[in-house]
């Protein structure tokens, strides 16, 4: 509930002032380019903290013949206000280690002014000031609800730059920039209210005062200028403006601001005459201008116009992510009282949603009578008999914003008191600790449940496999004696594909189910990638781990007797063309930072890491290769560059009489394989989700022993899977 109060907080402050917080953002990133084209000018003097302050009225006092005031501005430019030996009145920029002008002042550039005034009224003065201040008081709050929302989904701070999973562009993207930038909007936001505050005289004030004692001022002993304590002591890099005597009377003095203080100086002797400290809120507006600006440093402005950018994306992708929800509603045939099958839906971020649509039209296509809802809207269902949940997870194993009063409504007895059966889906990502944590909760509470029997075992999708969640579907079916065809249309549109001609095919002789397909291919890929194809211009793309070899796309097939796309390569010959796209895989690419790489695969699985090996450079590589026999590997010889191998395990599950897969022989050899990963390995796993699932059941076991969980490795991006 806490966290849906978080979630709620942060969409609802984004809608009530996004307009405003578009403006600030567009002419924060204009203002930012100000310091940085500033700093390029040849007015800003970068060595001020050589430069002591008496040495610097020394050369001026040569100069010219008269030095009213001397101001350094946040830009590093040095502005004195003189009266030349020619008797001419200048305000200019000067070298301080010279004294000499370095040209006159520049008016501010027309753009910088309209994006000032915009940026802290809106062109309204007062009002419109209120308003920006209130801007970045609510912009503060969304930040820190981002933030809270970012600890919750990644587990906890120590997680918080751990791995992002990849949802869709607009998730992931806001999350990875909002981790970066909320250190410099927290700090643009909280500074942009220190000067509103200001502003509005909202802030406790003290009126600076110098207490003087004329009467006992000293005329003697006489000093040079060069020669006052005070000035030599007090370098440039502290100053902020010296008001000069008016005349040569001792009762004129020195008038000193530096960053925390100003103070008095007599102009003969040199003597300090008084000294104030600026009250602390006078301090805080000072390095609030200078942080909320960038005035003076190039490096935090770049930071501030990434930052605005940034915030620009925010408000984009917010609303695509909540549009994107809205969509995907589905809009009920029938009335909930008349359904007897009701789906529920637990999403965050829209995706769940999509499969829930999908399965809808499918069992309505088949005739059922079907009503769908989410998971918080679970109320009584007078003909419900059979309980369809699909749910995600969000973050550490909390309920999504939809379904976070579930769990509590169940309890209820009186919402529903009839018998009914159900199913449980769960949505997540194997990157997650607590995976699909939030459907287990489900499944246990409808199991609990007195009035509800399980109709089907719970069922979990990894990164919202639609094969996976097919595999359900059919045992779905086959119990409900119904036939539901699912259109896949709904999940995602169809890519725009390009003709790949095939230059080779490898068969092999004892193993004629299996084979090699080496295209052409005029797209950037990398072994790793996938390779998208719609069979017989089907409308649903199958996907195929690829390689990398001599610039040809390879990929390894094996034809199943009522496989569509494995029947349609399987008739390919030389010559022939295909339609495909390339879909970037980036987390499954051959990590050369590595110290070591084990790659494990089984069958066809093998066909990334034969490009990967083929390019492998300096990285040391350990191949675990499960097939069924000898006879099956004669088909990869010509590919599989064994030279670049450090070490080679050939597992034959069907040659002897005791079957030995590939997990089995991972187990022999666990104590090394630990030892690897503890000192950075990367481990690879390709082929059937059986045998990835094996080989994490062999990895869980002997990392507790050693206090390290899977998930660890997982974050740290030492364990990539592509399996299927």
């Amino acid at each position: 509930m806490t966290l849906s109060i978080w979630r709620y907080s942060h969409l609802t402050l984004a809608i009530s002032s996004f307009l405003f917080i578009i403006v600030a953002a567009i002419t924060g990133v204009i203002l930012a380019f100000e310091p940085v084209s500033n700093q390029l000018e040849t007015y800003s003097v970068s060595h001020l903290s050589e430069v002591s302050v008496a040495e610097m009225i020394t050369v001026l006092q040569e100069e010219y013949e008269e030095v009213i005031s001397v101001e350094i501005d946040n830009n590093s430019f040095v502005v004195a206000d003189v009266i030349t030996k020619e008797g001419e009145s200048q305000t200019c920029y000067i070298d301080p280690k010279t004294g000499k002008k370095l040209g006159d002042i520049k008016p501010k550039a027309s753009i910088y002014k309209f994006a000032t005034t915009l940026h802290r009224s809106l062109f309204l003065k007062s009002i419109g000031r209120f308003f920006v201040g209130l801007v970045s008081f609510l912009l503060f709050l969304i930040t820190v609800s981002g933030l809270v929302l970012i600890l919750k989904r990644q587990g906890s701070l120590k997680k918080f730059f751990n791995k992002v999973t990849w949802e869709n562009f607009y998730q992931y993207f806001h999350v990875v920039l909002g981790r970066l930038s909320i250190i410099p909007l927290i700090i643009i936001t909280i500074s942009g209210v220190y000067l509103s505050l200001e502003k509005f005289n909202l802030l406790p004030k003290e009126k600076i005062s110098h207490a003087i004692d004329f009467d006992h001022l000293k005329a003697e002993p006489q000093q040079k200028i060069s020669n006052f304590k005070i000035f030599q002591q007090t370098k440039l890099s502290e100053l902020r403006k010296i008001d000069f005597p008016f005349s040569s009377d001792v009762e004129d003095y020195f008038l000193v601001q530096v960053t925390d203080k100003e103070f008095t100086v007599n102009q003969i002797t040199g003597e300090v005459l008084s000294e104030v400290h600026y009250p602390f809120t006078k301090v805080v507006a000072y390095y609030s201008l200078l942080l909320h600006t960038g005035q003076g440093s190039i490096f935090w402005a770049i930071i501030l116009a990434f930052s605005s950018i940034a915030t620009l994306f925010f408000v984009y992708s917010g609303f695509a992510m909540t549009f994107q929800r809205i969509k995907g509603k589905t809009r009920n045939k029938f009335k909930k009282e008349t359904c007897e099958y009701v789906i529920l839906v637990g999403t965050e971020n829209g995706s769940t949603q999509t499969f829930a649509k999908m399965l809808y039209r499918a069992m309505i296509n088949a005739g059922k009578k079907v009503f769908i809802t989410d998971l918080n809207k679970y109320t009584t269902f007078e003909n419900m008999q059979h309980l369809v949940v699909l749910t995600a997870t969000y973050g550490e194993g909390e309920a999504p914003s939809n379904a976070s009063k579930f769990l509590k409504l169940l309890q209820d007895k009186t919402i529903h008191n009839h018998p009914f059966s159900f199913s449980v889906v769960a949505f997540g990502s194997l990157a997650y600790p607590k995976f699909c944590q939030f459907g287990f909760d489900v499944d246990a509470a409808l199991t609990s449940n007195e009035n509800a029997t399980m109709l089907l075992p719970i069922h979990t999708i990894n990164n919202k496999s639609f094969e996976a969640f097919s595999q359900w579907k059919q045992e779905f079916s086959n119990t409900n004696q119904t036939e539901l065809k699912l259109d896949k249309t709904i999940l995602t549109k169809r890519k725009k594909t390009v003709l790949l001609p095939l230059v080779r095919k490898v068969t092999n002789d004892f193993a004629k189910e299996t084979f090699l397909l080496e295209f052409d291919c005029n797209v950037k890929f990398t072994s790793g990638d996938l390779l998208g194809i719609y069979p017989n211009d089907q409308e649903h793309e199958r996907l195929y781990s690829i390689a990398k070899i001599n610039d040809k796309l390879l990929l390894s097939v094996k034809r199943h007797e009522l496989g569509i796309c494995s029947n349609y390569l399987h008739n390919l010959v030389a010559g022939n063309s295909i339609n495909a796209f390339v879909k970037k895989n980036p987390t499954f690419h051959f990590p050369e930072k590595a110290p070591k790489v084990i790659m494990i695969a089984t069958g066809t699985g093998i066909a990334p890491f034969l490009g990967m090996i083929n390019e492998a450079k300096s990285t040391k590589v350990d191949l675990y290769f499960g097939l069924p026999n000898k006879a099956s590997l004669q088909i990869y010889e010509s590919v599989l560059n064994e030279k670049k191998l450090s070490k080679i395990n050939y597992v034959f599950s069907r040659e002897g009489d005791k079957k030995v897969y590939v997990q089995d022989v991972i187990a022999e050899q666990i104590d090394q394989i630990i030892s690897d990963l503890h000192n950075g390995t990367v481990i690879m796993i390709c082929g059937a989700i059986a045998m990835q699932n094996a080989i994490f059941l062999v990895l869980e076991t002997a990392l507790e022993k050693n206090g390290k969980t899977l998930s660890y490795y997982k974050n740290r991006n030492q364990i990539l899977v592509d399996c299927y």
